[in-house]
């Protein structure tokens, strides 16, 4: 039941704050990974790095899949949006 004065929330909006802390997550990690690897790399350890730039570029990847997914929804949401405007 919904309380007066509550509206209800669209479901992708749960899609899209999802998929924006997981964005956030895999900064975060990546971060971490340049970190340990610049570390890494200053202490004589060179074989790092190739593994380290091949982890940050999958991690990138999967970060601009997600803005995709959050591209997507918004578009579909701001097209239902305006389709209900033109239609009333």
């Amino acid at each position: 039941m919904i309380q007066a004065g509550w509206r209800r929330v669209d479901p992708r909006l749960a899609t899209v704050d999802g998929a924006l802390a997981l964005i956030a997550v895999v900064v975060i990690v990546q971060m971490w990974l340049l970190t340990a690897t610049l570390e890494s790399w200053l202490a004589g350890h060179h074989g790092v790095a190739l593994p380290a730039a091949l982890a940050s570029g999958g991690l990138c990847a999967v970060a601009v899949a997600l803005l995709l997914v959050v591209n997507r929804a918004d578009r579909r949401a701001r097209e239902e949006r305006d389709l209900g405007r033109d239609g009333a």
